[in-house]
């Protein structure tokens, strides 16, 4: 039985998956994750901050010892949207080699149907639209999970709408933020989000505007909406066992968007259930998936933990072992020694 570690470096968090893997199927994960904020000012420069690169070198660089002491026998690395954006995002890539890393910056498609593999294990045989609302995008994947273990992706898509982006135009103050800038916000949102739901029949089933073959339920993964639960259930400390696969409606994601609208950040910060580190961006995030749940039709969604982590290990222990996965795109696997 193969143990991996998987390093996913995004917009707002790094974070280690260390996973036994048998069969094409993941048998335990074990998740860490730290806030970093890579894609601080990207959305304005174009480029990756020089203090950002150093705070993700050092929190992998910590990682890739964690998974030699947890016995993982070899690593891979992803970056997404702040990398994909970034015209020197080649420097960090230089510097994580040093680590004996390959990091690959992957395109949003895979990053979605990524994602979608980790979520669709607690959904099989069910139509769904999975939505992975990050710092600087959100990759929207709709299908299903078939009986053979095949996944059946009819649509997916990566829109730049994440809770960094969003923030760094139009929510960036530490007061709370005024009501045309908070509109801004969702009109921004809006658009993209309308034009995928169009484009890919992701209005919900039963909603005006659905077609066949629409997604009969929401998964949203990401970090923003396991702390939305979080917040809502007031949980101190915070309990995965709680949150992966609660559910929200509409109006309690609008009543919590809202609430953080009301607060400056130090507020937020304090709130039960919330990082302090990701209350600069939760708002953004708030609007990014109540602004989806509007445009799909949706009333309800479901928060999931099991998201691109969970798809990376499975591809990365059949990229080991030389077995099929689901996802036809393979992680480059280095040895840890």
């Amino acid at each position: 039985m193969p143990r991996v570690a998987c390093i996913d470096i995004g917009t707002v968090t790094a974070r280690l998956a260390v996973a036994d893997v048998e069969g094409g199927r993941v048998l335990r994960l074990a998740k860490h994750s730290e806030i970093c904020n890579l894609g601080e000012g990207v959305d304005a420069t174009g480029r990756l901050a020089q203090g950002a690169m150093e705070r993700v070198f050092a929190c992998v660089q910590g990682y890739v010892e964690s998974a030699r002491e947890a016995g993982a026998v070899a690593a891979c690395c992803t970056m997404t949207s702040a990398a994909r954006d970034a015209e020197n995002s080649w420097e960090l890539g230089a510097a994580l080699d040093s680590l004996g890393l390959d990091p690959l910056v992957i395109p949003g498609e895979v990053e979605g149907a990524l994602t979608f593999l980790g979520v669709a294990r607690d959904f099989p045989g069910t139509r769904i639209l999975v939505a992975d609302n990050g710092g600087g995008s959100t990759e929207l994947a709709l299908g299903s999970l078939l009986p053979d273990g095949r996944l059946d992706l009819s649509f997916v898509r990566s829109v730049d709408v994440g809770c960094r982006r969003l923030t760094e135009k139009y929510l960036s103050s530490a007061a709370p933020p005024a009501a045309a800038d908070l509109g801004a916000a969702h009109d921004f949102a809006a658009a993209p989000f309308a034009e995928a739901v169009e484009a890919g029949g992701l209005a919900a089933a039963g909603t005006r505007g659905a077609t066949d073959g629409a997604p009969e339920r929401l998964v949203v993964c990401g970090g923003t909406v396991t702390s939305l639960v979080a917040i809502s259930l007031a949980l101190e400390p915070y309990d995965s066992s709680r949150v992966h696969l609660a559910s929200l409606t509409r109006s309690q994601v609008d009543e919590l968007e809202a609430r953080l609208a009301s607060m400056g950040v130090e507020e937020r910060a304090a709130l039960p259930g919330l990082q302090a580190k990701r209350a600069p961006v939760i708002l953004g995030g708030a609007v990014a998936i109540s602004e989806l749940m509007r445009q799909t039709g949706f009333e309800r969604l479901q928060a999931s933990e099991s998201d691109l982590l969970f798809g990376l290990a499975t591809t990365a222990a059949a990229a080991l072992t030389g077995e099929d996965s689901p996802v036809t795109w393979k992680p480059t696997m280095r040895p840890l020694r």
